[in-house]
């Protein structure tokens, strides 16, 4: 039940600070971030290698000494906290805690501390919030996804479709527990990371045909092990963009080659983070092997972002991009009565052409969609190259739900939605992703235009075929002689698209 605190603070016209809190087995992290105009915006993020999975004796009790290393860190991290109210911060326990005998003794320093409880959740229910994590932070694209999440203490796999999870489970296996489990000695021998591997490989025999049969596009990796396997392979020029099967193929041989742990600093491993690496990879390479995924992207969105959505009450079937588009329109005081007005021509425009321009994908009515409305953006920086101002605000703002090519290609439309329009600024892209950029820059300039007068009202007194580079406007008559400013607009718009070998026709309808 919602009380009547929450319902105020889950009020978008009331902005508040919200805190989430995630106890893993490696690592704790806190995230802060204030909610407004239906946006999340982080504004804080803490995290510290506690090992608390490392402080587990032979009966399953937390050691004295990790759990003083543990409550140092909540110490530090109560002192983010001192101006959030209770019921904005939620605060969860993972593997180890469920599997500690004195996790309750734990549990209640901890409170004493925060001043709220902590919560020791499921594998299925952490798989479900890292999943909500995730499906934020990731455009909400159609399709499915697997996503992986290592933790210190267990793995979590998610099938799932937009915000809706298909397929849960946790197993019980991490970087800090096959770390100790076969690399406790600190060598690095071949033997044991096929052991480690092999290990691994047998639990996730038992989800293999159960994932297989649900089926996903898309693998996607979130925790700090991928994001240091991602750096590692990036970072050494083994992999451009993302974890493949080969680049883990090159890493296992370079990492058995250094013999012991210690020598992970040569490849740019965190010392902080060596201890754990191998056993990690060892899990990584099992789960690429047993799952056939040759591709893998990692995501930074995780446990505590799921756990910060969750209790904001965001687990509903919608697009993150959209509340991300809203929310900068709102944040840069966009007159979006035009802007929809906007968008709606626009939308017009596309539905005439885009069978035979390619433009069929649901994506490009999306991207068209939200340059419409953020096309005046820059306004609010100023009138004199507003355009320029707005195409660097989206392309350099934290915009939660977009990919960075996804949000380069929409500040490309809003940079090129006036004045001059020519090839440099589509320069670094490819002619299969500059041309449909430029045919959905050239239908946002005609809806611009043909909103000129800023009246609100849509115009549907044309019609627009293309062939090629030719576009044939034709209105109707008495229109476009009680609009004589917009055939002057059309005249020059001509002129500028000629700059990209486009010809632009205006006729009236016989």
């Amino acid at each position: 039940m919602t009380s009547k605190t929450d319902q105020t603070f889950l009020s978008e016209d009331q902005p508040d600070l919200i805190a989430a809190i995630d106890l893993g087995s490696n690592s704790f992290h806190m995230v802060v971030a204030r909610f407004i105009h239906g946006e999340v915006r982080v504004i804080s993020k803490m995290g510290e290698k506690v090992q608390l999975g490392a402080g587990l004796d032979k009966n399953n009790r937390l050691t004295d000494e990790v759990q003083s290393r543990a409550l140092d860190c909540l110490r530090r991290f109560a002192q983010k906290l001192k101006t959030i109210p209770d019921s904005r911060v939620r605060v969860v326990g993972t593997n180890t805690l469920r599997a500690a005998k004195n996790a309750k003794e734990f549990q209640a320093e901890a409170r004493k501390i925060l001043g709220v409880p902590i919560e020791v959740i499921a594998g299925r229910e952490e798989a479900r919030l890292v999943y909500l994590g995730v499906s934020h932070t990731l455009a909400d694209d159609s399709g499915r996804r697997l996503v992986v999440d290592i933790g210190g203490g267990s793995t979590e796999f998610i099938i799932g479709e937009r915000f809706e999870t298909k397929e849960l489970e946790s197993l019980h296996m991490g970087c800090v527990s096959y770390s100790r489990a076969f690399f406790s000695s600190g060598k690095i021998t071949e033997s044991a990371f096929d052991k480690a591997v092999n290990a691994a490989a047998r639990e996730i025999l038992y989800i293999k045909e159960q994932f297989n049969r649900s089926g996903w596009q898309e693998a996607v990796g979130s925790s700090g092990t991928f994001k240091s396997i991602y750096r590692t392979l990036i970072d050494n020029g083994i992999c451009s963009n993302s974890i493949t099967r080969q680049g883990l193929t090159a890493l296992r041989k370079r990492v058995i080659e250094l013999g012991d742990i210690r020598g992970l600093e040569k490849l740019g491993v965190k010392k902080e983070r060596q201890t754990t690496f191998v056993g990690g990879l060892a899990i990584v390479c099992a789960c690429f092997s047993v799952l056939s995924i040759d591709e893998m992207h990692y995501s930074e969105g995780a446990l505590r972002e799921g756990v910060m959505y969750d209790l904001l009450g965001r687990i509903r079937h919608e697009d993150v991009r959209e509340r991300t588009i809203q929310a900068l329109a709102e944040r840069y005081y966009v007159d979006q009565v035009h802007s929809q007005a906007v968008e709606r021509s626009a939308n017009l425009c596309l539905f005439q052409v885009k069978n035979q321009w390619g433009l069929i994908a649901p994506f490009y009515t999306d991207l068209l969609r939200w340059a419409a409305r953020l096309h005046e953006i820059g306004l609010a920086i100023s009138h004199s190259q507003y355009h320029k101002h707005g195409a660097y605000l989206i392309e350099h703002s934290d915009l939660p739900g977009f990919s960075k090519q996804v949000q380069k290609s929409l500040s490309l439309l809003v940079r090129g939605h006036r004045r001059r329009l020519t090839p440099d600024i589509f320069d670094g892209l490819t002619r299969d992703e500059a041309e449909p950029l430029v045919r959905l820059c050239i239908l946002l300039r005609l809806a611009v235009i043909l909103l000129h007068g800023r009246s609100g009202e849509i115009v549907d007194q044309f019609s627009l075929d293309v062939k090629d580079k030719t576009l044939t406007l034709t209105f109707d008559r008495d229109w476009l002689k009680k609009n004589p400013l917009t055939l002057t607009d059309l005249e020059l718009e001509a002129d500028y698209l000629s700059k990209m070998d486009y010809e632009l026709v205006v006729r009236m309808a016989q």
